[in-house]
């Protein structure tokens, strides 16, 4: 192989320490990239929730996914499905931002179909049923007016709130 070796965490699992842009691309090497959210990031869910609702408010999705991400990971199993769901959401607007129609659709899709089995009952006031719905509905307006016009009208997704099963914890 040529080249530099793969960056590697101590376990020997692949991790990409490269720098990356605003829309979580990777940058070359030795260049200047936007703070990343750490591989072993380890916060409790409410927390998670938070971070990665200001990430998406600010419009960085991307960064989103990798807080959900390393709750869905972290997760007891009867929610991690419900934790991939919202990362892939997360993916999904990562696409859209990147003006990747197929991509957004598909993952927009597939996280709603996790999360949205969750509905009246996921845990840490988690609005299942609404954000199934915006995910769902943003994929639905890609298909009909195209990438650019849903990119303009934001998703406005709100991981918790109305809706939301109160003080439900699964496991």
């Amino acid at each position: 192989m040529t080249g530099q070796a793969r960056d590697r965490d101590p376990a020997g699992r692949p991790r990409n320490a490269r720098p990356r842009d605003a829309f979580g691309r990777p940058l070359p090497r030795g260049e200047a990239g936007e703070q990343r959210i750490p591989d072993d990031l380890a916060v409790p869910p409410e927390e998670a929730l938070s971070m990665a609702q200001g990430l998406l408010d600010s419009g960085r999705p991307f960064h989103a996914h990798e807080v959900l991400e390393a709750s869905w990971k972290a997760a007891p199993a009867p929610e991690r499905e419900l934790w991939r769901g919202l990362a892939q959401i997360a993916v999904g607007l990562t696409h859209v931002q990147r003006g990747n129609a197929t991509g957004a659709t598909s993952l927009l899709r597939r996280g709603a179909r996790r999360v949205g089995d969750y509905a009246g009952a996921a845990p840490y006031g988690i609005d299942a049923g609404g954000i199934a719905r915006q995910a769902s509905g943003l994929a639905d307006r890609i298909d009909s007016d195209g990438i650019a016009a849903a990119a303009r009208g934001g998703s406005g997704i709100r991981l918790t709130g109305a809706g939301a099963a109160e003080g439900h914890r699964a496991g």
